[in-house]
């Protein structure tokens, strides 16, 4: 009997995305398979157009608004899977994409292997999305993952990864306390369990960008630096419970470096706290440097405006690109339409 797989897509106001995942989830060329839907209390149309792929193989619930965290966890409660695919109402696997990791297992007798994909950020035309491989891409242990993570500054998409039911109820349920970066805890945690990754390079995730999808975006938001805070703790906890080194240590210092500017200067407590932990690592963090293009502002408008620029305009650019790509999308769409007679709303 081959392995059921259950591909869990937890959807929050995901109305103009959610067919194409679905789509993409029941095109899947691994046979057996169970798709459970979970709308997380979204007030537009995503629950009524995920309900029109309910089937036998398709379940669609809907629970009152607790967060993608805890919509995944209930998820998990009602599937029955041999292996868990993780997948975001907004994001796509291509056809194959469980199938080559499932194949890359062939050899392996254990349940403990975490699978991982490729993976490539897209905004509307698949065709545009490019995969540019990272350090990540390969097999490793889990303490050489957290450490080319955390040292490096990289991560995997959360749709990349199939996880065996094993390794997953090892792990627990995702922590409802983060409100940004949860999945990167989560995988942690599952990481810890597992005997290593396994790297399938054949294996594509397509990442969505979308404005209400960046749940890594922490902005000024005083909730999320403090879950943030939590994450990282968690982060350290895990990787120095693996190795307690000098490698290890530099790691942590370096991650809690990357995301020092999220804190800095607006949140002196988290800031002091941060110096703590730094300090208990030997080392200390220092004031972030702004890049070349707004370094410049700080001197005459401070700190605060030369942040917010940095941050801000990058995004206004990033948001353009976004609607040139969405009208090219469309215009293509229309031709398509037109060509074979039926119209794309």
């Amino acid at each position: 009997m081959k392995a059921l797989v259950s591909i869990i897509i937890p959807a929050y106001n995901a109305e103009e995305w959610i067919a194409d995942t679905v789509q993409s989830a029941l095109g899947q060329t691994w046979p057996h398979k169970e798709i459970i839907i979970v709308d997380d209390g979204s007030r537009d149309r995503t629950a009524e157009i995920a309900r029109r792929f309910a089937s036998k193989r398709v379940l669609v619930v809907s629970k009152e608004n607790q967060g993608a965290a805890a919509a995944r966890n209930h998820g998990l409660r009602l599937s029955q899977g041999d292996y868990i695919q993780w997948l975001d109402a907004d994001d796509l696997l291509a056809p194959d994409k469980i199938e080559l990791q499932l194949a890359a297992l062939r050899e392996i007798d254990s349940r403990r292997i975490l699978l991982s994909s490729s993976w490539a950020y897209f905004n509307y035309r698949l065709q545009r999305a490019h995969f540019i491989p990272t350090s990540l891409w390969q097999d490793l242990s889990p303490v050489e993952w957290l450490l080319r993570k955390m040292g490096d500054n990289l991560h995997m998409q959360t749709a990349t990864w199939l996880t065996s039911r094993e390794l997953a109820e090892a792990a627990g349920p995702w922590d409802t306390r983060l409100l940004s970066d949860d999945d990167g805890e989560y995988f942690c945690r599952v990481l810890l369990a597992s005997e290593r990754t396994r790297f399938a390079p054949g294996a594509k995730v397509f990442y969505r960008i979308t404005q209400s999808s960046r749940l890594s975006h922490i902005g000024a938001s005083d909730r999320k630096k403090d879950a943030m805070l939590v994450g990282m703790k968690l982060h350290i906890q895990y990787l120095r419970s693996l190795e307690d080194s000098e490698r290890v240590r530099k790691a942590c210092l370096t991650y809690m470096q990357n995301w020092y500017d999220n804190f800095y200067p607006e949140r002196p407590d988290i800031v002091a706290e941060m110096q703590s932990l730094a300090s208990q690592l030997q080392g200390r963090l220092d004031e972030p440097r702004l890049r070349w293009k707004y370094a410049w502002m700080k001197p005459v408008f401070g700190w605060k405006a030369a942040k917010w620029a940095q941050r801000t305009l990058p995004q206004i650019k990033t948001s353009w690109i976004r609607r040139c790509d969405r009208a090219i999308y469309r215009l293509e769409a229309d031709r398509a339409a037109e060509n074979t007679g039926v119209r794309v709303s």
